[in-house]
């Protein structure tokens, strides 16, 4: 299944509305900045630079953009201020591009993986366990098998939590006393998975990030002990991020990195805040793959994340 097919009009309404503050912040910075000015001059790119940095893109994607646009008006001669946000687009959604990384194809999983294993780490409150419900309805809307494992056994809340949305999405949750080995919990969720032929499993991991050694050691020890029953396993490390942190969804990004194999990104809570721009830097800095983005309460407002249908968005003018 192509994406483009798969890119819905009601999808890109969903995008839309979920970028909507973050596309009139920018929009509304980018008017002000060019305002009285014909062409794109020293002067506009520097204020350009100041509103993509103001805009959460981060400062070493906005001096490539801005690097870019140089070029672009260096070769083109003359670029008028009326042409700079379809420039914008087409570099920014190039330089995403580039990075080698390909978009998902939707929710779906590689044939010929059973069961596919997605190890779900992040710190608390950035909507990991609400991500991974999410993502257990469109796998499950997909026609897939889902299993989940509550292995992030410190808290209560994210177990009680994992197990409302099992029951609220109709999949079997995998649970243990408060206290219970992670790596345990990862074993038997996945002795569970294959009994029942589980298509998909996601893995609810600690989000502690107070110590990175215990923390790279714990989800080494999950990775090993799952390896057991899935030599392979996970297939997948996701990365869940929140992108109404802005800057601070940088430094997360950096640190887990650092702490493990992460495979792909997925940032959420674009809705409620002016920060989509921090998902072009997260893209472009981390060369990992953003695979999903969320844009609202509801159980679809999980979006493959597409990068060029996410900057056509953001920056096209209504």
């Amino acid at each position: 299944m192509g994406f483009f097919n798969f890119f819905s009009k009601e999808k890109k309404e969903v995008l839309d509305q979920g970028l909507k503050k973050s596309k009139e912040s920018f929009l509304g910075k980018l008017t002000r900045s060019i305002a009285g000015k014909s062409k794109v001059d020293d002067d506009v790119l520097d204020n350009l630079e100041e509103v993509l940095v103001t805009s959460d893109v981060g400062v070493d994607t906005t001096l490539r953009i801005i690097k870019r646009i140089e070029a672009r008006v260096e070769r083109d001669k003359y670029v008028t201020t009326s042409e700079l946000n379809d420039i914008l687009r087409q570099e920014i959604a190039e330089l995403l591009m580039e990075n080698n990384t390909q978009d998902t194809s939707g929710f779906d999983i590689p044939v010929g993986t059973k069961p596919y294993v997605i190890m779900v780490v992040g710190v608390n409150g950035v909507g990991k366990t609400t991500t991974i419900g999410k993502l257990a309805y469109q796998f499950k809307q997909a026609g897939y098998k889902v299993c989940l494992g509550a292995a992030d056994t410190f808290r209560a809340a994210a177990v009680e939590q994992l197990v409302i949305w099992g029951e609220r999405v109709g999949v079997p949750v995998v649970r243990q006393q408060m206290g219970s080995d992670p790596a345990s919990v990862a074993y038997d969720t996945l002795q569970s998975a294959i009994s029942n032929e589980a298509d998909v499993v996601l893995i609810d991991t600690a989000g502690r990030l107070h110590n990175k050694k215990g923390l790279m050691d714990e989800l080494t020890k999950i990775k090993r002990v799952m390896q057991k029953l899935v030599p392979d396993a996970p297939h997948d490390v996701m990365l869940v991020l929140d992108g109404s942190t802005g800057q601070n969804a940088f430094e997360q990004a950096r640190q887990f990195t650092q702490a493990t194999d992460v495979t792909s990104l997925t940032v959420t809570k674009l809705d409620g805040s002016a920060k989509g721009g921090v998902v072009i830097g997260i893209s472009d800095q981390f060369k990992i793959p953003v695979r999903y983005i969320g844009l609202g309460e509801g159980m679809e407002d999980l979006q493959p994340f597409d990068r060029r249908e996410f900057v056509n968005s953001l920056f096209e003018s209504n």
